[in-house]
C-alpha cells in the first residue's frame, strides 16, 4: 500500500510539472493605464 501511495504522489508531481512546462498560458487581456504626473520627471 505504501508503494502505491509513493508511486501515485510521484506520478502526480511529474504530471503536474509536465503540464505546467507545456501549458501555453494566455497573457492577461485587461488594459492597464496609469497617468504619471509630469512633475515627477522634472
Amino acid at each position: 500500500m505504501v508503494k502505491f501511495l509513493i508511486l501515485l504522489v510521484l506520478a502526480v508531481l511529474v504530471g503536474g510539472t509536465i503540464f505546467l512546462a507545456t501549458w501555453d498560458m494566455p497573457p492577461p487581456s485587461a488594459v492597464t493605464e496609469k497617468v504619471i504626473p509630469n512633475d515627477r520627471f522634472k
